[in-house]
């Protein structure tokens, strides 16, 4: 039939459907990166002992990050460069302390994460380890989610909820947080979600005395490790945090 009539000056369906992919596929095609982002990342790679045929995915997910953040400020930091120091380089600086975990397929939940930092870096580097993303902002979760589709991330998951409510206790093997809170906020919020024998690997600056202190009871430091991120002039420390009995 001749189908409905047009109004003058109204798109066809079709020209609107394909107008609205052409965005999408703008925001979410990788672009290219300048050869020395690249070469950063891949000595920084080497570095950390990881496989710097590791730059193409971790670059896909910095492609990613950079056009959302544009539209929904996801992250602070909007520099390549020094995305790929104080984002990746130092989200995977700790990635040789859940290489147990992944190799026997377990858990780790990465609380307040954000855009995905440290849980996508690590589901990227470490296949096999199953990483809950646990974020209650919406704008972050929908970028996390759009993120794991594209990198095609079997093992990783979103859970859009605060923390305290994350209803899966004794699920996980670890918990990990960066730049959330102190260690006993930590514990008080997600401690919940270990199994009985599971840590917290929390990411810190400076060696966190009075944090550690404060560690509420049954709760104690099993060991902390500094950290060396390629490119970060800064300290760091691993703090690894388990119950007492």
């Amino acid at each position: 039939g001749a189908g409905l009539p047009r109004r003058p000056g109204m798109a066809p369906a079709r020209s609107c459907i394909k107008q609205i992919g052409d965005t999408a596929r703008r925001m979410n095609t990788p672009a290219p990166f300048d050869p020395s982002l690249r070469k950063s990342l891949d000595d920084g790679l080497r570095t950390l002992a990881l496989d710097p045929a590791l730059s193409a995915p971790l670059l896909d997910y910095l492609a990613l990050l950079l056009r959302w953040n544009k539209t929904y400020n996801l992250t602070a930091v909007r520099d390549p460069q020094e995305m790929v120091s104080k984002h990746l380089l130092d989200s995977l600086a700790m990635h040789p302390f859940v290489d147990d975990i992944a190799a026997r397929g377990g858990s780790l939940a990465d609380l307040g994460t954000g855009a995905g930092l440290p849980g996508i870096p690590l589901s990227i580097v470490k296949p096999g380890l199953r990483v809950t993303l646990v974020e209650s902002a919406g704008k972050k979760a929908r970028f996390m989610r759009e993120a794991i589709r594209q990198l095609g991330l079997r093992d990783a998951r979103v859970a859009e909820s605060r923390i305290e409510a994350v209803a899966e206790p004794g699920a996980y093997d670890a918990i990990t947080a960066r730049a959330l809170a102190t260690l006993p906020l930590i514990i008080e919020l997600g401690g919940h979600l270990l199994k009985p024998d599971g840590c917290l690997l929390a990411m810190k600056g400076v060696y966190p005395h009075d944090e550690i202190a404060a560690l509420p009871a049954g709760w104690a430091v099993r060991e902390v490790h500094p950290l060396t991120v390629p490119g970060l002039d800064a300290e760091r420390h691993l703090v690894v945090v388990g119950r007492t009995s």
